[in-house]
């Protein structure tokens, strides 16, 4: 028997497609020759999609927020980390200034809050991976990190989490540090990075060609929504992430059918400096 004929008969490798299997995989046909702004999310509210922000809490009574589905805690005491219910709102307001960004651009998007820093802007990697581990198994299709860490010891676990997010159709949106200095999981690319812009349009993205930030968004002078109803105006990478956390729920809201890869290109393909801005 010849080597081509052995090889034919043998299974194919994992991962493969079978000749048969080609409708399966068949895209969209309606995609358009040119992605604008329109296509991408023209007409969307973010409806039917959860979004996480996995920060400080949410102040659920702040009119800029609105309704709140889930409030969860993750705490440390000693060795032992608890995931429970939380009726604490939020601990600094960095949560709920991120929640009221993502509510502008994706007003009926459902958000959920997942605590993992405390009053003083402070927390524990631990807690922080098993926040992150526990809204990948919730299946959120959005999760706003406007954080990170930089203990590298901790570095191979969110690499693995970030990864097993991207394969589950969840979309990790983080913040650069606002520092030169590296810490994660916004370097990893199965997570999409965000930088700050100085532009007023909260809808105006540009694609970054010069890694390891992709994209940058509206994050300097950004009125936010603060603790007590209030508002402050604040800087920084955070408030540009969920600029872009909330596009990816206007996205998912108008084409739910696209996976983290596709939403990424929609991401890129709208840039302003790609030729999206229409």
């Amino acid at each position: 028997m010849s080597v081509l004929a052995h090889e034919a008969e043998q299974e194919l490798p994992a991962w493969s497609l079978p000749a048969s299997a080609g409708d399966s995989i068949r895209l969209p046909s309606s995609w358009p020759d040119r992605v604008t702004r329109d296509w991408a999310w023209g007409g969307a509210t973010g409806a039917g999609v959860r979004v996480c922000v996995l920060d400080s809490g949410i102040d659920p009574g702040h009119p800029r927020v609105g309704a709140i589905q889930q409030s969860i805690a993750v705490t440390k005491d000693g060795d032992e980390i608890s995931i429970e219910d939380d009726d604490a709102g939020d601990l600094c307001g960095h949560g709920t200034a991120c929640a009221g960004i993502i509510r502008s651009l994706a007003p009926d998007c459902e958000l959920t809050s997942v605590r993992v820093l405390g009053a003083g802007y402070t927390g524990s990697a631990g807690v922080l991976l098993a926040g992150l581990e526990w809204a990948i198994e919730q299946g959120f299709p959005v999760v706003n990190m406007s954080l990170s860490t930089t203990k590298k010891q901790y570095v191979d676990r969110l690499h693995e989490l970030a990864d097993a997010a991207y394969f589950k159709r969840t979309m990790l949106v983080a913040s650069a540090h606002n520092m030169p200095v590296e810490s994660f999981p916004w370097r990893f690319a199965s997570v999409v990075s965000v930088g700050s812009h100085e532009a007023d349009d909260p809808f105006a993205l540009y694609a970054n060609p010069k890694p390891p930030v992709e994209f940058f968004a509206r994050g300097l002078g950004v009125e936010v929504a603060w603790l007590g109803g209030e508002t402050i105006t604040a800087t920084g990478n955070s408030f540009a992430t969920p600029h872009v956390s909330g596009l990816c729920a206007l996205i998912l809201s108008k084409h739910p059918q696209l996976t983290p890869f596709q939403v990424k290109n929609v991401l890129h393909l709208t840039a302003v400096n790609v030729g999206g801005a229409e």
